[in-house]
């Protein structure tokens, strides 16, 4: 299997990292704080996926989802698997606040929108490299952001 990454997502995110079996990316909202794993697999549902990778898929739910809650402001965490639109398998993981432009509604399809500043972006992968080293995770090779 050749894994490409949905056009969209290709166009609307950030790399940040990516492994054997996983991207971490960014959306490029900076209204939001909004990560999305992609598994590197043809599945579009998660329980078609084998055992073995859903235990990777969850384990990285579960990384990232300590480090959006460790490094950005959050009242709840939005996690999320819907693919009405990008079919791929993808996982939302959103840091809310009760003061962001679309609480308590829902952010898919919103149209606030402010792109994040390329500074910004170094700043969250270099945040995430410290945690990935701090939690002894290896693997992830972090995107030379462009």
């Amino acid at each position: 299997m050749t894994f490409q990454l949905d056009s969209r997502l290709q166009k609307d995110c950030y790399l940040l990292a990516e492994s054997e079996h996983s991207l971490w990316l960014l959306l490029n909202n900076s209204y939001f704080p909004w990560f999305v794993i992609v598994p590197k697999t043809e599945q579009t549902e998660l329980y078609l996926l084998a055992k073995e990778q859903q235990d990777l898929l969850q384990r990285d739910i579960n990384l990232l989802s300590e480090f959006v809650h460790n490094n950005f402001d959050c009242d709840k965490l939005n996690v999320a698997s819907i693919g009405n639109i990008v079919k791929q398998m993808h996982i939302h993981i959103i840091a809310r606040t009760e003061s962001d432009k679309c609480w308590p509604g829902v952010v898919w399809g919103t149209s606030f929108k402010r792109n994040y500043k390329f500074t910004e972006v170094m700043e969250i992968q270099q945040k995430l490299k410290q945690f990935c080293q701090y939690k002894s995770i290896n693997g992830f090779q972090f995107a030379s952001l462009q």
